[in-house]
């Protein structure tokens, strides 16, 4: 299966202390942990000047696989696809 493009929906993510990458995130009152990081995507050099600079990562949760998108100017989490279990 592949992932689902929802409504970007905000989400609170807890990240690494060093490296910034996500590590658990909070849906609905639940905290999810991240098992696997499986691809990261960085759009520093080109995205549109009204959003800036934002970097995407595709995380795997016990439930399932999640697309979160960290923008930068406004330090922000979105969170824009997902493909259920």
């Amino acid at each position: 299966m592949a992932i689902v493009r929802v409504t970007p929906t905000q989400v609170d993510v807890s990240t690494g202390l060093f490296d910034g990458r996500p590590r658990s995130i909070r849906v609905a009152r639940e905290r999810v942990p991240v098992i696997e990081i499986a691809n990261v995507r960085d759009e520093l050099a080109a995205y549109p000047v009204e959003r800036g600079p934002r970097r995407i990562f595709e995380v795997r949760t016990p439930d399932a696989r999640l697309r979160l998108a960290y923008e930068r100017r406004s330090r922000r989490w979105l969170l824009e696809g997902l493909e259920a279990a």
